[in-house]
């Protein structure tokens, strides 16, 4: 029914009615269009307690200190030509990597969708992605690293020429007016986050993190494994939110769940983890102590198969193991020790931040 407000003369009717037609009509794409940005009522829970999460996971490169990266990379007898070199190729390919995430999130997906507590944590997830290319900015600054460098490697390194152009690709198809009535523009937009969420962010990230990280438990370049602690922590996040922003795309538009789409959708995630093992030959040409090439491109493998069951797909391999298990502890940074000063650093505002298990890596 309706509800009326009466103040002094003045009589104001809220149309109930008209309130739940317009929640309706929230859906991922396709649904009501308004300047207004009005949360409330929330469709889509899961968003907005993501965005929360998110928020409260705030964290500034610069309270990363960089001391003893700085005199790890300057002494060769410290770290060998390997490991520099996993650095060099980490700094190489992010840098052009996490700009093409924050572009196709501001100019395709959030452009597409409709429901404004999805644009709210698409808006964070940007923002995330800012974060991530300033850090790789401060490492680049901090050893002191010719930029140009960074700018030839994504230019020059074919597989990682390979792998932009593998996103974006996807992320070109959608530009401009899309008619997402079409059964097969939202099965571009559908692949598109697929694509971003699954096999970018969620698969070919995790070559370089496993290495980096592997460095980082050596005790060398802890700052940089620091910082890419916490941008996997943000990874984590934002793999979610695309897989929930998919299967509710995929929910509430059941035209584009066709055996051929989901075939599709297959052979495109064997492509990036082709891509991906390509890549790893690049980053690792020889084993190093702790490093064992092999290791990577199995826990490839591994992920791959765990972000196609997460969107209800098949998996390409079937049944692999884990073969980098301590990853899942690096989750856990909620609390940590500063390396180098021995202060507790604190970058989640509240507990919110839950430990993370072996599901989520």
């Amino acid at each position: 029914m309706d509800k009326a407000y009466t103040v002094g003369n003045k009589t104001f009717v809220l149309d109930q009615e008209k309130a739940e037609k317009a929640f309706a009509e929230k859906r991922v794409i396709n649904g009501r269009q308004s300047m207004c940005f009005n949360l409330l009522p929330l469709k889509y829970h899961w968003a907005y307690d993501l965005y929360k999460t998110m928020k409260a996971n705030h964290w500034e490169p610069e309270d990363v200190i960089m001391n003893r990266d700085i005199e790890q990379w300057k002494d060769q007898t410290i770290v060998n030509e390997v490991e520099r070199w996993i650095i060099m190729m980490g700094i190489g390919y992010f840098s052009a990597a996490e700009g093409i995430v924050g572009d196709n999130i501001l100019h395709v997906v959030r452009e597409q969708v409709t429901a404004p507590e999805l644009k709210l944590v698409l808006g964070r997830h940007a923002h995330e992605e800012n974060v991530h290319a300033d850090s790789l900015l401060y490492m680049i600054s901090s050893l002191g690293i010719n930029p140009h460098e960074c700018e030839a490697m994504f230019e020059d390194v074919e597989t990682i020429v390979k792998k932009n152009a593998f996103v974006t690709e996807a992320s070109h198809a959608l530009r401009g007016d899309t008619d997402l009535s079409l059964t097969e523009n939202k099965q571009k937009l559908a692949k598109n986050i697929f694509i971003f969420g699954q096999c970018m962010e969620g698969t070919q990230f995790y070559g370089l993190f496993g290495m980096v990280l592997s460095l980082y438990r050596q005790n060398k370049f802890r700052g940089i494994g620091e910082m890419f602690r916490y941008t996997l922590r943000d990874e984590s996040n934002h793999i979610e939110l695309f897989r929930n922003l998919f299967m509710d795309l995929i929910e509430e538009n059941p035209d584009v769940w066709t055996e051929e789409f989901q075939e599709e959708l297959r052979a495109t995630m064997a492509e990036a983890v082709k891509l991906e093992k390509e890549f790893i030959e690049d980053c690792l040409p020889v084993d190093s102590i702790g490093l064992r090439k092999q290791d990577f491109v199995h826990y490839i493998d591994y992920i791959a198969d765990r972000r196609l069951e997460g969107c209800g797909l098949d998996p390409l391999v079937g049944n692999v193991q884990n073969p980098l298990p301590w990853l899942a502890e690096m989750m856990d940074i909620k609390k940590e020790q500063n390396f180098f000063e021995g202060r507790v650093t604190e970058y989640q505002k509240a507990s919110s931040l839950e430990i993370e298990d072996d599901d989520d890596l």
